[in-house]
């Protein structure tokens, strides 16, 4: 599996991935086009296409914050699903951070959310925050109530939702 980091909104990967996005992502739950194109020139922001065979299977969005990477978009593709990449994604991250944060869904939200967070935890993920708030993407959205979970058990995570507010949803 190869993992080619994107620079520029421009790339031929990125209208697969934004169409997927946004078919995938409920509209509060993603970014609008303009806000999207902006991940691309920040520094804190890595956007990757997800090869298998050459062929781009999903990708990745993630932010290199203090102390952690967070991850805010992670997909595969419909046709590339349950096949395990999902998991050689994640232990591919896991060699290359030490901790990993990310939202989801709560898991009595319905049976998709249920198998979404039994697959991170089998991946080594558990809950650290189960009153997390994702802010809203825009004055238009609505902010959701979603899980935090981490490959790691802090203390504490006010500074880990502090730095995500500040940084990502700014």
């Amino acid at each position: 599996m190869e993992y080619l980091q994107i620079n520029s909104f421009d790339d031929y990967r990125v209208e697969e991935i934004y169409k997927s996005y946004c078919e995938t992502f409920p509209e509060d739950e993603r970014r609008s086009e303009q806000q999207f194109r902006h991940l691309f020139s920040n520094p804190r922001v890595k956007v990757f296409s997800v090869l298998k065979d050459l062929k781009n299977i999903g990708y990745l969005i993630s932010w290199e914050l203090t102390n952690f990477v967070f991850i805010e978009h992670f997909e595969i593709f419909s046709e590339f699903r349950s096949l395990k990449y999902g998991s050689e994604i994640i232990s591919h991250l896991y060699k290359n951070y030490s901790h990993i944060v990310l939202e989801a869904e709560p898991e009595d939200q319905d049976e998709n959310a249920a198998r979404r967070i039994s697959f991170y935890e089998k991946n080594g993920f558990m809950v650290i925050d189960e009153n997390y708030v994702q802010p809203c993407y825009d004055p238009e959205k609505n902010s959701l109530n979603l899980w935090l979970l981490a490959n790691w058990k802090p203390e504490k995570t006010d500074w880990i939702k502090e730095e995500i507010y500040d940084v990502v949803y700014c």
